[in-house]
């Protein structure tokens, strides 16, 4: 079964806006866990508008799933991530002022950038993933880097399947296929949801994990976490 990794991005920023500590941002990942969640994920950035770099090294010692930080490998993000020593790092070409991640690595015009980086960071035995678009020559290019992921970014599908194409998945098919074929591990988020999870994960074989904060969080506004993340867990049979 493809594992759910709960990023809970979405849950710092509720916290800042009021300062303090509620919600209780290591409660939450501890009870999302409890729920059924395989995986936490956060995206600290450099103005720590959500996620605090002091949240990823409190997290270390409450997540005993699988800890995923994400982030573009500056050096203040990578001396946390060689501090922290999560199960896997996500390096994300977003700029500082970015409101979400937008876009996947160029796995060719940076992979002498990203192979130094990540080699760093598996001399320190940490699983490392690339985010980028479903472009075979992308994904050729990641496995150049030594990485021993990508995560495939889902935005373009979730936006075509919004609008009832279901063929905007075929890239992501092709991608995923390329990618098996390298010995490429195969993850996947950016707005994916209860509405496409069950249909993008049929259709990519070999699936291994996905990512989901913004929708997971704004459905469980409703129906309650415990609920949202088994419904996740059930469409990803």
């Amino acid at each position: 079964m493809t594992k759910l990794s709960v990023n809970i991005n979405k849950i710092a920023t509720l916290r800042n806006s009021r300062g303090g500590n509620v919600p209780n941002l290591l409660q939450v990942a501890k009870d999302l866990q409890q729920f059924g969640a395989q995986g936490i994920t956060i995206h600290p950035r450099p103005d720590e508008r959500h996620i605090k770099y002091q949240d990823a090294y409190d997290l270390k010692d409450v997540v005993h799933t699988e800890y995923n930080i994400e982030g573009n490998p500056v050096k203040k993000f990578m001396d946390l991530v060689l501090e922290i020593k999560p199960t896997q790092v996500t390096l994300v070409p977003d700029a500082d002022d970015a409101l979400t991640s937008n876009a996947g690595w160029n796995t060719i015009k940076h992979k002498d950038f990203l192979k130094e980086i990540i080699l760093e960071f598996k001399r320190s035995g940490i699983r490392t993933s690339i985010f980028v678009d479903p472009a075979i020559e992308m994904i050729e290019g990641a496995k150049e880097t030594g990485a021993d992921r990508i995560e495939l970014y889902t935005e373009a599908f979730a936006h075509q399947y919004g609008l009832g194409n279901k063929n905007g998945i075929d890239p992501y098919v092709q991608s995923a296929i390329r990618a098996n074929e390298l010995g490429l591990g195969i993850n996947a988020g950016h707005d994916l949801s209860l509405d496409n999870i069950q249909f993008f994960k049929q259709s990519i074989p070999d699936l291994l994990e996905v990512s989901i904060g913004h929708a997971l969080v704004a459905e469980s506004l409703y129906l309650g976490f415990d609920n949202v993340v088994n419904m996740y867990l059930n469409k990803m049979k």
